[in-house]
């Protein structure tokens, strides 16, 4: 089984003239499932980044203008839709075997050929902050991890939450109550120990949708277990940033990535 092999390649409407972008269908623990790519126009090898969007379904669905800013910064970007979604064998699990599709997408970006060996980061946006996470403590390989507004305790999501209890409830095959179990597996707090790659924290403390709590625990617990952790928490911000300063931090966050050795 050849995860991460793509299996096909469709041009997309780029927003960017600097920027080529592709819908994808690739192979992810044996299914076909979908994403896109956004590489730089100018020839050259880049650093690989994975975007891990947040949502479920039609919600937070990957958004071509977001994957070519990130591009426009010297990355080939791979964003996978997960499973199940936009024509993609499978059914999305919200952090449960989906986080394979981010997994697989590590193995994408090794194996393409514009990206620089050794050099793939993950960076997750909302629920992607649990799926950058999982991935990161998979995959030794990865070089820094980026959570912006991201969950770390899918318990925490359920207590807060309650316009998607009923959601979580249904993918994830109930409450926190009756199948704990699940909950802990879809939480990677409490398995850190097994993270080797830097991580970048970005959080408002406005944040309504996912609360800054997620950030402090996932701080705490990484600073807990003496790895390296960078916190920017602010204050007057919400799950959503206003441009000019959405513009400042991924600038800030594609140059904190650049300078993350290469671990071979």
């Amino acid at each position: 089984m050849n995860n991460g092999m793509i299996v096909k390649k469709t041009l997309f409407p780029s927003p960017n003239p600097q920027v080529d972008l592709y819908e994808i269908t690739y192979l992810s623990a044996g299914l076909r499932v979908k994403g896109m790519l956004a590489e730089p126009k100018r020839e050259g090898k880049y650093d690989g980044f994975l975007y891990l969007r947040g949502g479920i379904k039609g919600v937070g669905m990957v958004r071509p203008a977001r994957i070519a800013q990130f591009a426009s910064h010297g990355f080939i970007v791979f964003a996978p839709y997960y499973r199940g979604n936009l024509g993609g064998e499978g059914n999305e699990d919200f952090a449960g075997d989906d986080r394979e599709d981010a997994i697989s997408g590590v193995d994408l970006l090794n194996q393409y050929h514009r990206v620089a060996d050794h050099r793939i980061h993950v960076f997750g946006f909302s629920r992607g902050g649990v799926m950058a996470l999982l991935t990161g403590i998979k995959r030794k390989d990865v070089i820094s991890v980026v959570t912006w507004g991201g969950v770390s305790d899918m318990f925490l999501t359920y207590d807060e939450r309650k316009d998607l209890r009923r959601m979580m409830k249904r993918v994830i095959g109930g409450s926190p109550n009756k199948v704990p179990e699940r909950y802990v597996w879809r939480t990677p707090l409490y398995e850190l120990e097994g993270l080797a790659a830097p991580v970048l924290i970005i959080h408002g403390e406005q944040d309504k949708n996912v609360s800054v709590e997620h950030a402090y625990r996932l701080e705490k617990r990484l600073k807990e277990l003496e790895k390296r952790v960078t916190s920017h928490y602010f204050k007057e911000f919400t799950h959503y940033f206003p441009p000019r300063k959405n513009q400042q931090i991924v600038s800030m966050l594609c140059s904190w990535m650049k300078d993350q050795e290469t671990v071979v």
